[in-house]
């Protein structure tokens, strides 16, 4: 990027793209100028790890119940019926007796890349994980000193009296067995977000994002097949026919045709619409606990599936999501998607605070929805029509080239 230069370890440093482990570890210990800009922000947690972004959205949703009434409570129904494990297990055993025969998911809150997730319809297949979970429990408050080591859902360490032994955390959603299939195959979107500010919220929606579909046909007949159910490029990749040429993904634009082919414009601008809102609606359920820092941002890789339905629901949120490549297609997406970044970043201090739109990001909150208009908030032919253009063409370098051309070097 012109102006800039890698910065050595002792050196100072204005902008640090880091990971998480990096932020745990140093944010508080180091002294950090005005003008520095950093990744994430401080508590991230909040949105990106399950349990708890599960626990911020039941927590909104009452709020909106409270004050808005019902009606703008549903608008919150777009995650799956879940519960946190060991903590709500009889919660869970509760709900799960309700409908017998229902498919669960298991997923690990602290892992990525599909690991550690399984599927299943009987208690008995995770009365094993709950006897360990329990067993675990019950040693570790009799003996904090002794390290153990139980299948994969213990970490342990033993050195000192500060060290700690830990029962993983997963939660268990019903799982939705009627997603939408595309010859034959499931799919999920894996759409990108920046979020500059969170007091006052200002969100920016990136236009390219992608679809990445399973190598096997959908069945409801082998939940333990992980290339049938899990989208994840890693787990695909490693799927015996699998063609690193072709990959497994789709660009967005190329889905958001086919969608429009098959159903209709109207519909999938109704699909589209209800995708804006799960990324308003999580912000806004995390907006008052996230720790709003001026020298951080973050860049979210959301994870929807779309159902037979045509509704989306909220999988997950990846703070770091990958920005590995698997394709020529790919890899230009994700570069376009780091200078974009930090366009709206804007450590050059090029921009006027007044854009709606930079390279491929479009401005879909600041403080309040942001309509497509000439002013932040003015209507387009006297009705209000949001800023968003997911899956639309993405003329960046055009934009780019009118943006930086009109402004003073």
């Amino acid at each position: 990027r012109p102006g800039w230069q890698q910065a050595r370890n002792e050196e100072e440093w204005d902008f640090l793209w880091c990971d998480v482990s990096w932020l745990r570890e140093n944010f508080d210990h180091v002294y950090l100028e005005e003008h520095v800009r950093i990744c994430h922000f401080r508590n991230h947690y909040e949105l990106s790890r399950k349990n708890y972004l599960v626990k911020n959205l039941k927590r909104f949703r009452k709020q909106l119940e409270r004050e808005a009434g019902k009606l703008e409570a549903a608008r919150c129904d777009f995650f799956p019926k879940t519960f946190e494990l060991p903590l709500e297990y009889h919660l869970f055993v509760e709900e799960f007796r309700k409908k017998p025969g229902t498919t669960w998911i298991m997923k690990p809150v602290g892992r990525s890349q599909g690991k550690g997730i399984f599927l299943f319809r009987k208690l008995k297949d995770i009365f094993d994980w709950k006897m360990v979970s329990m067993t675990v429990f019950s040693i570790v408050s009799l003996d904090l000193q002794r390290q153990v080591s139980i299948f994969s859902f213990v970490t342990s360490s033993s050195c000192t009296q500060k060290d700690e032994t830990q029962i993983e955390t997963y939660v268990v959603q019903r799982y939705i067995e009627n997603p939408y299939l595309i010859g034959g195959r499931k799919f999920d979107l894996r759409v990108y977000i920046l979020v500059t500010s969170y007091s006052p919220l200002k969100a920016w929606l990136y236009r390219d994002g992608f679809a990445r579909f399973s190598s096997m046909r959908f069945t409801l007949n082998s939940i333990d097949d992980h290339y049938v159910h899990l989208t994840n490029v890693a787990v695909q990749k490693t799927a015996p026919d699998y063609d690193p040429e072709k990959g497994c993904k789709w660009m967005i634009q190329q889905l958001r045709q086919y969608l429009t082919a098959r159903h209709g414009t109207g519909l999938v601008e109704v699909l589209f619409a209800d995708m804006d809102n799960i990324f308003i609606k999580s912000l806004q359920s995390v907006q008052k606990v996230i720790i709003s820092d001026k020298r951080c941002f973050e860049l979210y890789g959301y994870d929807i599936l779309i159902d037979r339905d045509l509704k989306p629901w909220l999988l997950e949120v990846n703070a770091s999501p990958s920005l590995a490549a698997s394709s020529q297609e790919d890899y230009e997406l994700k570069c376009h998607l780091l200078e974009d970044t930090l366009h709206v970043v804007d450590m050059e201090g090029r921009l006027t605070g007044k854009e709606k739109r930079v390279g491929g990001f479009d401005l879909i909150w600041n403080d309040g929805p942001v309509s497509r208009g000439g002013n932040l908030g003015a209507l387009v032919n006297g009705n209000f029509v949001a800023n968003t253009h997911l899956g639309c063409f993405n003329d960046r370098k055009k934009q780019l080239k009118e943006l930086f051309g009109n402004l003073p070097a």
